[in-house]
């Protein structure tokens, strides 16, 4: 079996992987995504292992069976080029280390960390403790957590917020979460977005990003939040409004964000602004480059994960996470 792997984030566990596959694998590796090479090598490939995959690498695949992205989101699959019976599976493994991202990040601004760190660089001591004019800032104790999606990130943060003495509450798009069981005090589907907004004092938001979502929080969704109010957003950037979310930063309609999903990405080279708006500007935002989900758990996870579904697919099993594309669909990370 011949496997072609065309994911960076991979290279750093190269060993386990091809420890793990069956023993009369052939791995190819890739350290970018170069169309023509991976092509030429796709020719008597069994499997791809890549976050992309395109018409014309499906018209050279002759005797692909199976692409497995190295990660949640396949909205970079060419699923109709694919030949019927060429499976396409995703992993996760990405939830508690977004967790730990969206807790962290959450208490940084809610107790204003960020700001008192730029301050005091400059050797002022942001505090109520020094400054009359700030108040006391607020932990995550009795603090209103809301989530927009509530699947594997909204659930491992979720358990998380609880050992703070957070509450919380949850929309999604068709409305089944069992509150009780969650430990929610309430959940419904996205018509309950605006209470969810007005009554939450953190907003997580991992929804997927697909015709019914795209610009779902809007400027009318940002003033329900409120000037105490901290959006998270982890899913995919046009989830928000790009020019109502600088807005609501840049007049405090919000307190504060962290932005870990953007409306611009760079090239391979890794560089280019997240937005054509000036968010780097703001004093009251986080912002980072869709990392959220990186860690050496997250992708030891992966691996394990593509090498059981390789080792199934050459015994003829079935195999996990096999996805197919939804309607409008643009990827998810709930």
């Amino acid at each position: 079996m011949k496997i072609v792997v065309a994911d960076r984030n991979l290279i750093p566990h190269r060993s386990r992987l091809e420890a793990t596959v069956p023993s009369d694998s052939r791995l190819s590796w890739h350290d970018g995504f170069d169309e023509a090479a991976l092509a030429e090598d796709l020719r008597d490939a069994d499997v791809y292992v890549g976050g992309k995959f395109t018409s014309s690498l499906a018209s050279s695949a002759e005797r692909l069976r199976l692409v497995h992205v190295a990660g949640a989101g396949t909205d970079n699959i060419a699923f109709d080029a694919l030949a019927p019976d060429v499976l396409v599976a995703n992993t996760f493994h990405h939830e508690k280390s977004i967790a730990e991202y969206v807790v962290a990040t959450a208490v940084m601004l809610r107790r204003g960390f960020v700001a008192q760190d730029k301050a005091l660089r400059q050797g002022v001591w942001a505090t109520s403790v020094y400054d009359d004019r700030l108040t006391q800032s607020n932990s995550l104790q009795d603090a209103k957590v809301g989530f927009v999606g509530f699947g594997h990130i909204g659930h491992a943060t979720w358990n998380l917020f609880r050992a703070f003495g957070a509450t919380g509450a949850a929309v999604t798009g068709r409305g089944n979460v069992d509150a009780p069981s969650a430990g929610l005090d309430w959940a419904a589907d996205v018509s309950q977005l605006g209470r969810l907004l007005v009554e939450s004092d953190v907003v997580v938001v991992s929804a997927p990003l697909d015709d019914r979502t795209r610009g779902m929080i809007g400027a009318d969704e940002l003033r329900a939040l409120g000037s105490d109010g901290v959006l998270v957003n982890v899913g995919r950037g046009p989830l928000v409004q790009e020019q109502a979310l600088f807005d609501a930063l840049s007049s405090s309609t919000i307190a504060a964000a962290a932005i870990d999903v953007w409306y611009d990405y760079p090239g391979p080279d890794g560089r280019g602004t997240p937005s054509a708006l000036p968010f780097s500007e703001l004093p009251n935002i986080l912002m980072t480059p869709h990392s959220s989900g990186v860690s050496r758990q997250t992708f030891v996870g992966r691996v394990d994960d593509i090498a059981d579904n390789i080792t199934r697919l050459a015994r003829g099993e079935q195999l996990r996470n096999v996805v197919a594309p939804a309607v409008g669909s643009k990827g998810s990370r709930a």
